[in-house]
């Protein structure tokens, strides 16, 4: 089944427009959304306005958008003012220039999306694309869109494009507002870390080994409610002995990963294999009947 769109833009780089499509990288509906239901009816209930003065309840129709300028002072919008104010002058991407693609940190990736060609952009997209792979850079734009301006980078993904929506510097927060508190690296403790690490190494990341284990769980439960049945908590298993010593840490986890390593099935190959070197086993001559 085919992506649907869920914008479109044009990508201005010199004297060069492509008409592009914008697709979303994942699906919001994997969440599971839960109404607010009336216990005594079981109706959905809405959402209304209140007056925190006195209680009125406030129709939707005499609800506008207003700005706070002061404690408790409010400018006020109209409808159309917000449309001058939020509705940008165009929804173009605008490259600005052509950079390294490493020296972008990935701290300021926010969101991604699939960009496909629109009509009459095929060839633009392409020759694009294979450009930015040729040289090894990524494209820094602007785009306007839903009342806001974003930094995005543009860079080619498989036989195509993607365009991932990038922080302001503003918006980044400096690490130096993490606490840390003073600690020594001890030359045995990182021997033992490098060697866990080596344990659990894998050539690549493999997104199909995890499942959302809660999102499975609660639809077995909402499941279960839809066929009458109580939904009972589960037991809490009772948190490991914390290991306060971070050698000893160490050394557990190790001897866990190992012992878990040599806990794991044999593959089918390795079966196979077994299986021949098992030689096969000699049938007992059969005893002549007498001859009556």
């Amino acid at each position: 089944m085919a992506a649907r769109a869920i914008g479109t833009s044009t990508i201005a780089f010199g004297l060069v427009s492509l008409p592009v499509k914008i697709y979303s990288t994942g699906e919001s509906s994997r969440k599971v959304s839960f109404n607010m239901i009336w216990k005594e009816r079981g109706v959905r209930v809405r959402q209304q306005y209140i007056d925190p003065a006195d209680g009125t309840v406030v129709p939707r129709e005499e609800i506008v958008k207003g700005y706070e300028f002061a404690k408790g002072q409010y400018v006020l919008f109209t409808k159309e003012e917000l449309e001058v104010v939020e509705t940008p002058k165009s929804d173009e991407i605008e490259i600005v220039s052509f950079v390294p693609a490493e020296t972008v940190p990935r701290l300021y990736f926010n969101k991604a999306y699939y960009l496909g060609p629109d009509k009459g952009g095929a060839r633009a997209y392409r020759l694009l694309s294979a450009a930015l792979k040729k040289t090894d850079r990524v494209a820094i734009a602007k785009h306007a869109t839903r009342g806001k301006q974003y930094i995005v980078m543009v860079r080619p993904h498989e036989e195509g494009l993607l365009m991932e929506q990038l922080y302001y510097e503003e918006e980044i927060r400096s690490f130096d507002q993490v606490p840390l508190e003073e600690g020594d690296v001890n030359e045995a403790e990182l021997g033992l870390a490098i060697q866990l690490i080596d344990q659990a190494a894998a050539d690549s990341f493999d997104p199909s080994q995890f499942q959302d284990e809660v999102r499975a769980k609660t639809l077995e439960l909402i499941q279960q409610k839809v066929e009458g049945q109580e939904i009972t908590a589960a037991p809490v298993e009772e948190s490991k002995t914390k290991i306060i010593d971070l050698m000893a840490a160490l050394k557990a986890s190790i001897e866990e990963d190992e012992g878990a390593s040599a806990r794991k099935p044999a593959t089918k190959a390795g079966k196979k294999k077994s299986a021949k070197k098992k030689p096969a086993a000699k049938k007992k001559p059969r005893k002549k009947a007498a001859s009556g």
